[in-house]
């Protein structure tokens, strides 16, 4: 469905990236896991458009899309939920969702289909996003990504910051979409919450995958994974 090869990435005179690879297939989850700074997000940014490459190609069903602009590969049906969930705390949870809004196909995403995925937002359509609480403001800028319609969905550190009650109850919901057939690239520093979802696991440290296992043999190899997370 994607796939990178050895993209290399740099802000100015700063490499971030060096010759990342990786591939995900239909209705599969991979998860990137890794510290703060190591690359995680700049992964993400290349693949949505934001960041895109210096060298290396990122590829679409097979189409080379290196260096399209974001609008662009949204369209292609690539939604990005931003580390921090972006969204716009002076606009309500309606009008948040509308914004991500496009109608592309019959089975397209609407405010019910999003409330049937996330009850807690049924009852706070007219507050505004930002006096939401953590949990609820990550629903909601994953709902309004998913009424873009996305075939592949990425989540940068959803579950940064969030109690770990919150976290159990977002992982069943995000396991839904994936049971639903949705594609998904997780980039977490929760290990646990990356095993709890992913088939494939990529470990990032300074710009490079240093470790890769499907998700049986990540739980086996749980100590090496918890040793890059700790350096």
């Amino acid at each position: 469905m994607l796939r990178l090869e050895e993209i290399h990435v740099s802000y100015g005179s700063s490499q971030v990236l060096f010759g990342i690879s990786l591939a995900i297939n239909e209705g599969e989850a991979v998860a990137l896991l890794g510290r703060n700074g190591v690359g995680k997000t700049t992964t993400m940014r290349s693949i949505a458009g934001l960041t895109p490459p210096q060298r290396g190609r990122v590829l679409w069903r097979d189409e080379e899309i290196t260096g399209w602009p974001p609008h662009r590969v949204a369209r292609l049906g690539i939604g990005f939920v931003v580390e921090g969930r972006g969204i716009f705390p002076d606009l309500t949870v309606r009008e948040n969702l509308d914004i991500g809004r496009r109608k592309t196909e019959a089975n397209a995403w609407d405010e019910e289909r999003v409330c049937a995925l996330f009850p807690d937002l049924r009852d706070l359509m007219e507050r505004k996003g930002g006096v939401l609480s953590g949990g609820q403001q990550q629903m909601l800028a994953i709902g309004r990504c998913l009424m873009g319609n996305p075939r592949l969905l990425l989540l940068d550190e959803p579950s940064e910051g969030l109690a770990p009650q919150i976290v159990e109850h977002l992982g069943e919901q995000i396991g839904q979409l994936k049971a639903e057939g949705l594609s998904i690239i997780l980039a977490e520093q929760n290990l646990d919450f990356a095993l709890s979802l992913s088939d494939r696991l990529h470990v990032v440290e300074k710009g490079i995958i240093q470790h890769t296992d499907n998700a049986a043999k990540a739980c086996q190899n749980r100590a090496t994974i918890e040793h890059y997370l700790k350096l």
